[in-house]
């Protein structure tokens, strides 16, 4: 098999470790290709090319999250990671640990770790790596893997919800959800919102958004079902689908342009978190993008003709 083959076969899995390290869709793509080049310039095969390039994009993915740091900390308002409609690796012996670590919830738990403890989790926890190739990835004895590991766990375990939903409830939820939001039904919305509900938005800076976290059903049921009426006069659509492995939705301008993300999180038969990410810097990985202010500013003149 050449380089270029071997390469190829593994991609998946590279870019699905680089994603959840970095939590960014660019930043793991450029990881990714790094890796290549650098496998391409190297005059010598490995002996496991799965470990060679999986310790590569592990390095390279340490290195960028740790110069994003910085970056986040000057963040504008809340960070999301950039929504995944699909991750591309596939494991059916560790789907459930993969489904489970490419939530939106797990991702920012992840944000929480170092580093060194993020990338060992991933390599371990989530993709079932042997302790001496976690090593050989983050340049660490396996003996000080195992501790990173253990004070991961830690930290992941102390902010994870104590009952998921079974998909079917959270379709159903789902459903109930958009088709209440299509129709500007309060009470519909009402109806699938925990009392504590959140709804939460990642601009930073860059799209209009509410100022602040919004909290409580009748809050967020009185918002959404007030401003969505409002962009269907405007040509927006939204496209129900699954993001970061739970139910979301697309939202379009008329002419087929991303304009934001949402995503729900689905627990004990209610929805307690409404994501939404609008930074249009996220978005450019699902197609061209929508001028964000420029459909504000459409919206306030349609009400203003209608007040």
């Amino acid at each position: 098999m050449s380089k270029v083959e071997e390469f190829e076969e593994l991609r998946p899995l590279l870019f699905s470790l680089a994603y959840r390290i970095l939590g960014s869709v660019g930043e793991a793509e450029d990881a990714v290709q790094e890796t290549w080049l650098r496998f391409d310039r190297s005059a010598t095969r490995p002996t496991s090319t799965k470990a060679y390039l999986s310790a590569a994009v592990t390095r390279l993915s340490i290195d960028v999250l740790r110069s994003a740091r910085v970056r986040r900390e000057e963040y504008v308002g809340p960070w999301f990671p950039e929504p995944l409609l699909s991750d591309p690796y596939q494991d059916p012996e560790r789907s459930a640990e993969l489904a489970d670590s490419l939530s939106m919830a797990a991702l920012l738990l992840l944000e929480r770790l170092s580093p060194l403890e993020r990338a060992v989790f991933v390599l371990r926890e989530v993709f079932g790596f042997e302790f001496d190739e976690v090593a050989a990835a983050v340049d660490r004895t396996p003996a000080a893997c195992r501790q990173l590991l253990v004070r991961a766990r830690r930290h992941m375990e102390d902010g994870r919800p104590r009952f998921a939903a079974v998909r079917a409830e959270q379709e159903e939820l789902a459903s109930r959800f958009f088709a209440a939001l299509h129709e500007g039904d309060i009470a519909g919305l009402r109806d699938v919102l925990a009392a504590d509900v959140t709804m939460i938005g990642d601009g930073g800076g860059k799209a209009p958004q509410f100022a602040r976290a919004v909290v409580g059903a009748e809050k967020v049921a009185r918002l959404l079902g007030s401003v969505f009426p409002w962009m269907t006069q405007v040509g927006i659509t939204l496209t129900p689908h699954e993001i970061n492995g739970h139910p979301g939705a697309v939202f379009r301008t008329a002419d087929g342009k991303v304009l934001h993300t949402l995503m729900l999180d689905i627990l004990d038969g209610q929805i307690q978190t409404v994501r939404g990410v609008l930074n249009p810097d996220k978005l450019g990985h699902l197609g061209p993008v929508a001028d964000a202010w420029s459909v504000d500013r459409e919206m306030r003149q349609v009400r203003r003709q209608q007040s």
